[in-house]
């Protein structure tokens, strides 16, 4: 039974993706709308609902006339890029055991890049936060955030070990709400090799971003950088109907 809360439609979402990936579903056939509504006991616009997510991600696909099934090359799909998610959740669902290392915690002047992104001043600082995330001692990614100084509620006691849209809404009162993200091949430097146990010229995988918030405030420039012998990212592309 699913319990109701204010995202009744995702919680269902969830449950339903859990017996796709355990494979409970006989022959990949979803169940009718009918059955999982009362099954769940939610409505049935609450499984139309998350069935349309299901579908908009990959995970499912429904056949006229025939009905809704699992589609086994969706699930290759591990983490959406179009989605904001911790970097812990995504080694998990690719099958590691996540650990995160703290690397710098910083309040620094800000350089010209961060400065244009975020619309400081030149003599404007930021606090710098730089973790390392792995997998048992494996380096997989590496991270760099910039936030605003001036938005910093609490200066001391900080818990960095919180994913970035935690720890803008526990110390800087902003939620964050997009990300503008720029994905770019790399060849790793002498520094971002050495942290990622890697050579230098290494090819690897970085988003460079810019974090908004509900009011379209820039909070956040993130940099980050993936071992792309360690993880990879997928995409389904779908043909527009023009």
């Amino acid at each position: 039974m699913i319990t109701r809360n204010p995202s009744l439609t995702d919680q269902v979402k969830a449950h339903i993706k859990e017996q796709i990936v355990n494979d409970e579903f006989e022959d990949g056939r979803i169940p009718p709308e009918a059955a999982l509504a009362e099954d769940l006991g939610v409505s049935r616009t609450t499984v139309r609902d998350a069935l349309g997510k299901l579908e908009h991600e990959g995970a499912i696909y429904r056949k006229q006339g025939a009905g809704t099934f699992v589609n086994e090359a969706g699930l290759q799909i591990k983490s959406r890029l179009e989605e904001i998610w911790s970097y812990e959740q995504v080694l998990e669902e690719h099958g590691y055991t996540p650990s995160v290392k703290i690397l710098a915690d910083e309040i620094v002047s800000v350089n010209e890049d961060t400065a244009a992104a975020l619309g400081l001043a030149e003599d404007d600082e930021v606090l710098v936060v730089e973790k390392l995330f792995l997998e048992d001692n494996e380096p997989v990614v590496l991270t760099r955030n910039r936030i605003p100084a001036s938005l910093l509620e609490d200066a001391g006691g900080r818990h960095d070990d919180l994913p970035i849209y935690d720890f803008l809404e526990e110390y800087c009162d902003r939620r964050l709400s997009y990300y503008v993200s720029e994905v770019i091949p790399i060849a790793f430097n002498t520094d971002q090799a050495k942290k990622l146990g890697v050579r230098r010229g290494t090819v690897g995988l970085s988003f460079i971003e810019v974090g908004y918030d509900a009011d379209n405030e820039p909070v956040v420039h993130a940099t980050s950088y993936f071992r792309d012998d360690l993880l990879r990212f997928r995409m389904i592309r779908r043909r527009t109907n023009t």
